[in-house]
């Protein structure tokens, strides 16, 4: 029976998905599918928006992930609530508090499914481990972390990844992925797929 996969989250994931017409884009979550072709009969859903935050993935949960009764659901957010806050501070901002709130709810309504959840950390902003972004996307770096560790998901430690590599031309902006970002995201969750899978 083919498993129902669902990608959710903001740029990085959509990452074309909306030129493509298989939906899937060029980033990170076609180097997955790609991988996993010839392993697991899985049909994989692109669900990314660009500039998304956990607010506006709670105002769609229901449409694009709960609604489709998926087997496993991928979440890759916090980098907008980060990177609002500092190219756009006059926007009413996402904090850590409702962060983990919001996040916090979509994951109980989720887990109630019976859908297995992977849970990426957010990557970098700035390819500059002491960037004022990266700094201030800590506390949303731990909250993911503390709710993975809450409801039995799967981390992801994509911001530990990127953080220990010495690869750069990463990312074109400091945000988005280049083919080389991509493919150390695909890495780093299919790692921890196959983790899940050998246990």
């Amino acid at each position: 029976m083919v498993q129902k996969w669902i990608f959710i989250g903001d740029s990085i994931t959509e990452c074309g998905r909306f030129e493509d017409p298989q939906d899937i884009g060029v980033g990170y979550v076609k180097m997955i599918q790609e991988e996993l072709a010839q392993k697991k009969d899985a049909e994989i859903l692109n669900k990314g928006v660009g500039g998304n935050r956990v607010t506006d993935l709670a105002a769609r949960w229901e449409q694009d992930v709960l609604s489709l009764k998926p087997d496993l659901v991928s979440i890759s957010i916090g980098i907008n609530d980060v990177w609002r806050q500092l190219d756009q501070p006059q926007m009413e901002q996402v904090y850590p508090e409702e962060f983990i709130t919001v996040l916090d709810k979509l994951l109980a309504e989720t887990k109630h499914t019976g859908a297995d959840i992977f849970l990426m950390e957010p990557t970098i902003i700035e390819e500059n481990n002491d960037s004022k972004g990266n700094q201030m996307l800590v506390p949303y770096v731990d909250i993911v972390r503390e709710l993975a560790a809450k409801y039995d998901a799967t981390l992801v430690p994509t911001h530990t990844a990127f953080l220990q590599t010495t690869k750069t031309d990463l990312t074109t902006d400091g945000v988005h992925m280049t083919d080389a970002g991509n493919k150390l995201m695909a890495d780093t969750w299919l790692s921890a797929y196959l983790a899940v899978e050998r246990n």
